[in-house]
C-alpha cells in the first residue's frame, strides 16, 4: 500500500475538508484518506491511481497544486 500526500491551496474550512473526504473516500481503491485543513494537504492510502485522486479533489471542487 502507497501513502501520498497532495497540496490543495484552497482548503479553508471544513466544508472543504468534508466535501475532498468524501469524494476520494468513494474511490475503490482508497483505504483511507486525511484532510489537515492547517497545512492544505490530503494524504491517502491505497493503490488508487494519481490521476484518480486529482480528479476525485476536482470533482469535490478544488485544484490540486502542481510542483
Amino acid at each position: 500500500m502507497s501513502t501520498r500526500t497532495y497540496s490543495v491551496p484552497e482548503i479553508s474550512c471544513g466544508h472543504c475538508k468534508s466535501a475532498i473526504e468524501g469524494e476520494v473516500g468513494a474511490l475503490a481503491d482508497v483505504t483511507s484518506v486525511q484532510v489537515d485543513i492547517d497545512a492544505k494537504t490530503v494524504t491517502v492510502d491505497g493503490p488508487a491511481s494519481d490521476a484518480a485522486i486529482h480528479a476525485a479533489i476536482e470533482e469535490a471542487g478544488y485544484d490540486v497544486a502542481v510542483g
